[in-house]
């Protein structure tokens, strides 16, 4: 655990203006020059491969892709590559550093100068001297630009992109390269997700030359998290984010990070920065100057460079911190969206065909998308252009401009750490509670300081041993500040007065989650800390055999991964019964509990249709599943259903119940991912050891009414019927569903259905509502 001296600063305003240079053409992804070898053979990708990135239905396997890496290492003095860990499967984690050779010699040096930058109280008190110490090292530093690959694996051009980038930089003696290797150093991993290249790899080869070429795997393309594991950066679960974080983020500090993906087939050609509102308040303004400035030069150069189809001030925004780390620690996400094809299959996509999307028409120029792409044929080799292009644009920008890329992140740790101002936030204070040491254990991931004094006094309240103090003067305490605080999301409207959806969600504060209550305290105060201290961790315990199923269905499904993944951290014994073995019934013989996580009911009835798919992967449970679902249930199971699911049982069983919600329209209630208030009968052996008020992750939520004159319905939690439900994020209607159920539980036969109306185990991140979902799979006694 960190406990520092806190050094106080002042704050100098520094502008960060983005130097112009000649624009860039746009870069081949092959390079066609012959290469001066320095070490010795330079391999270029297809003698490893087989095959050119960005051929058309060709992809590599993991270990190509390793493969080709290492020997580029062996080839090139330029490159230095490292395995930094283990994948959720077991497959190596890896990372490539590209630079000069005189810079590679010297990266303990240059890595020193970062750790120095982003924490401005290690050179000194404030004044002339630090600013002096500060100065000479910007003057000796690099850019440190972080390429991030490969996150969501089926957009395959991402990783593939990966290959070209650096066979460009271990190889071409252009003087823009080295330009690039002199000034700079990067970061480059080819793959967060390594695990994901194979899973879709393994289905794309298995159905190429079907009629199923280009569809996604009946899979999630990680683990647990498929596409969320883009939304964790800041609770951590996953240990792809951690060796991220850890051995790369906190350890370099990156100036800039590009993270490269793909979108949707018919819509823009490319996104870039900036990104729509809102931005999240606590993101500094330097970051938001520089993600402006960069991507508008981007879209600018490649728009030059004769590339189609660019957007910027669209689609996404930048509101949570589960997307984007670096705007909390020093760095500009430069997030890129590149279209897709089906995987590695060329498209044909007509004009006519293209599609708004919130911010641009792609069918018409405009200032936040142009110049028109009129459609035609797109491959795998076009998504490689753009994405090349684009990499390559960024990182001449950070080579021409690397001083002024030093300075203002510099000028970024300096505002973090300056002395708090008179009615400011000083601290957070966080007290002993069941789950403190988890929400400590996320901040401390993300290098917050965290302070464990003696007993201390803080706006008239004492505090034992054992509170922890987060100050806000430290160069992360917006991170922190982003997920203690309740957000209030701003009521966003299109000109019809409907609700513009959130690119992800609107909450995102942690504590509330945890069940852990926090304090602000604007008033500054003093505390002594012990010589040593830290904090309590929790032990571990043996496996827990319930009887349990969690329904997978093949149309792969986020949050029943996110369910397994739970399970097994909790050490929980569980099976996975598909749709073939729910059909066949005798459920009762194998399980006591079953569990149908949130997924829309329509899938979970029809799964994918005939024709789609492989026979063997169509057809959902059907009525033949709902019929062994209704006999388990009737002979004394337990059936456990989460958010959407539930919506699917009270249709299927014609439950006693109704979703008040499905009479109304966006403009009556809206909820697009919030934390509400909801209050539990504690006398319901389902919440038991549940404080009587406690939070709901509410998100396409169901919400409940009792039919009149039912007995067989018992209400476990409903919202408030006095007050606003919402405590963080973004709540239009709230008066609609003042003291409407929120969780019940349904007598059928001899068992149960309990439906949630909510998330218990979101993302992993909601330990407060967990007692509920272990409770609810207990085996009744």
């Amino acid at each position: 655990m960190r406990t520092k001296i806190v050094l106080l600063v002042l704050t100098t305003a520094v502008l960060f203006q983005l130097n112009s240079f000649s624009r860039a053409r746009a870069y081949s992804v092959v390079n066609n020059q012959s290469p001066t070898p320095v070490l010795g053979h330079i391999p270029v990708p297809e003698e490893i491969l087989g095959f050119v990135p960005g051929d058309d239905r060709k992809l590599a396997s993991w270990s190509q892709v390793v493969g080709y890496f290492a020997a580029l290492s062996k080839g090139s003095d330029r490159v230095k590559f490292e395995e930094l860990g283990k994948s959720t499967m077991g497959q190596p984690f890896v990372m490539a550093t590209i630079s000069a050779p005189e810079n590679l010699a010297r990266l303990d040096e240059f890595q020193k100068i970062q750790e120095l930058l982003a924490d401005p109280r290690q050179l000194g008190p404030v004044g002339a001297a630090r600013d002096r110490k500060a100065a000479e090292l910007i003057s000796r530093g690099k850019t440190i630009v972080l390429i991030t690959c490969g996150i969501h694996s089926t957009e395959v051009g991402s990783y593939l992109s990966s290959v070209l980038i650096a066979h460009r930089l271990a190889s071409s003696n252009e003087p823009d390269i080295q330009a690039i290797l002199k000034n700079s150093i990067i970061l480059l991993v080819p793959s967060l997700n390594p695990d994901g290249v194979d899973i879709v790899k393994n289905w794309y080869d298995k159905t190429l030359g079907t009629p199923f070429e280009g569809t996604s795997p009946p899979e999630l393309y990680h683990k647990y998290t498929g596409h969320d594991d883009n939304r964790d950066w800041y609770a951590f679960t996953q240990v792809e984010t951690q060796i991220a974080v850890e051995k790369i983020h906190n350890a370099w500090h990156p100036q800039i990070v590009h993270d490269i993906h793909q979108q949707g087939e018919y819509g823009s050609r490319m996104f870039l920065p900036p990104y729509m509102p809102p931005v999240e308040p606590n993101v500094p303004k330097q970051i938001v100057a520089g993600y402006t400035e960069l991507g508008n030069y981007l879209a600018r150069e490649m728009r030059a460079a004769d590339f189609k189809g660019i957007t910027t001030n669209s689609t996404f925004d930048a509101w949570s911190p589960s997307r984007a780390y670096s705007h909390y620690h020093g760095g500009v996400r430069i997030l890129s969206e590149t279209a897709s094809c089906k995987i590695a299959t060329p498209i044909s996509v007509k004009f006519e065909q293209l599609k708004k999307a919130e911010g641009y028409d792609p069918k018409k120029e405009s200032a936040t998308f142009g110049p028109l792409w009129r459609g035609g044929e797109w491959h795998l080799r076009d998504i490689a252009n753009y994405m090349t292009t684009a990499a390559f644009l960024l990182l001449d920008h950070a080579a021409a401009n690397r001083e002024e890329w030093l300075r203002r992140f510099y000028e970024t740790g300096r505002a973090a750490v300056a002395p708090r101002k008179k009615g400011e936030l000083f601290a957070f204070i966080i007290p002993e509670a069941r789950h403190q040491s988890d929400l400590i254990q996320a901040l401390d991931r993300a290098g917050v300081d965290v302070d464990f004094p003696l007993p201390f006094m803080a706006a008239g309240t004492k505090y034992a041993q054992g509170a922890a103090v987060i100050r806000m003067d430290q160069p992360y305490g917006s991170f922190a500040k982003a997920l203690l605080e309740n957000q209030h999301y701003p009521d966003l409207r299109d000109g019809a007065g409907h609700p513009i959806s959130p690119y992800d969600v609107t909450a995102h504060t942690l504590s509330l989650l945890m069940g852990v209550k926090v304090r602000e305290i604007r008033q500054p105060f003093r505390y002594r800390l012990p010589k040593e201290g830290g904090m309590n961790s929790c032990t571990g315990f043996g496996e827990v055999d319930e009887k349990l199923g969690l329904y997978k269905s093949h149309v792969a499904a986020i949050d029943e991964g996110w369910t397994r993944w739970i399970l097994d951290q909790q050490h929980y014994k569980y099976s996975s019964p598909e749709d073939a073995e729910i059909r066949a019934g005798g459920l009762k013989a194998k399980y006591n509990s079953i569990v149908i996580a949130d997924q829309k009911p329509e899938t979970i009835l029809n799964g994918y249709t005939l024709g789609t798919m492989p026979r063997e992967y169509t057809g959902g449970l059907g009525q033949d599943g709902v019929k062994a679902l209704r006999e388990f249930v009737e002979q004394g199971g337990t059936l456990v259903c989460f958010n959407r699911a539930s919506a699917f049982a009270i249709e299927q069983f014609k439950l006693p119940l109704r979703d008040v919600t499905d009479a109304w329209s966006e403009k009556e209630f809206f909820v697009p991912g919030s934390i509400l208030q909801i209050e539990l009968d504690t006398s319901n052996p389902i919440a038991a050891g549940m404080p009587k008020e406690s939070i709901a992750w509410v998100e396409d939520s169901p919400v409940f009414e009792v039919m009149p004159a039912s007995t067989s319905v018992r209400i476990i939690a409903r919202y408030p019927t006095n007050k606003n439900p919402l405590l963080s994020g973004w709540l239009l209607g709230g008066d609609r569903i003042k003291g409407k159920a929120a969780l019940v539980e349904v007598t059928l036969g001899k068992g149960r259905i309990i439906l949630f109306g909510f998330r218990p185990q979101y993302r992993g991140q909601s330990l407060a509502t967990y007692p509920l979902f272990f409770n609810a799979i207990r085996e009744n006694r």
